[in-house]
């Protein structure tokens, strides 16, 4: 592909804006400056615009450490978007795998790939997730007994899930559901008597929230991390 189609395409930029951009020095390929606009970009090839890598085609995978008072959105109703806060190429082709609260925390996945995250939101496929959560109350054992075999939530036909509970401390537990029912972990918390005061997503399916990110902060999936969500039922 000819580099200023290159650009068009992955940059959203016109053909003249991609020139400008060329003749600018703007435009990298595996880190020398190219200007000429019919320059044949291979697959092997890494092109960056003013020093911002351009996604290649193909599928996206990414996870973000949601930070306090983001938005799994790309409207900024009030609080900033998780998006916003990402220096990537089109990212208004991008949406969450499974969103979190303006107030939680934690793993986010993020792709343009719907029947990937079709397999990890659809209720047949029961993905589990498992959150750190910190209570108002002491969590009781007869609460945990309770969130193990199923609880029922208000407005709902039927109990939740069966969940494994992991007691930390007196008021902080680690809850694996696998379901993804609107403000299931708090009404859950609810439902046995308590309240959630802070609530952090660790893990989804098989993919862990990386330690070495901040919150704010995102990378690629390996394609370890990818293949482990089936996207076939």
């Amino acid at each position: 592909m000819r580099l200023d189609k290159y650009l068009s395409t992955y940059a959203d930029l016109t053909r003249s804006q991609a020139k400008r951009a060329l003749h600018a020095g703007e435009v990298t390929c595996n880190g020398e400056p190219i200007r000429n606009p019919g320059f044949k970009v291979s697959a092997d090839d890494h092109i960056s615009l003013d020093g911002m890598p351009l996604d290649p085609a193909g599928e996206r995978y990414l996870m973000l450490h949601k930070a306090e008072q983001t938005v799994c959105s790309h409207v900024d109703d009030g609080h900033m978007s998780i998006f916003s806060l990402m220096e990537i190429t089109r990212p208004d082709k991008l949406h969450v795998a499974g969103r979190l609260d303006a107030d939680t925390t934690g793993l986010v996945l993020i792709t343009d790939d719907g029947q990937w995250s079709h397999a990890i939101t659809s209720p047949k496929r029961a993905c589990q997730k498992r959150y750190r959560v910190w209570l108002a109350e002491a969590l009781t054992e007869q609460a945990c007994l309770q969130l193990q075999q199923g609880v029922m939530l208000h407005g709902e036909e039927h109990p939740t899930r069966p969940a494994v509970v992991e007691k930390v401390a007196e008021s902080e537990c680690l809850l694996t559901i696998s379901e993804g029912k609107y403000h299931q972990v708090k009404r859950m918390m609810a439902a046995v008597g308590n309240k959630v005061v802070a609530l952090h997503r660790e893990q989804i399916g098989a993919i862990e929230l990386d330690e070495e990110l901040e919150p704010g902060e995102w990378r690629y999936l390996t394609p370890e991390e990818v293949a482990s969500v089936e996207k076939r039922s």
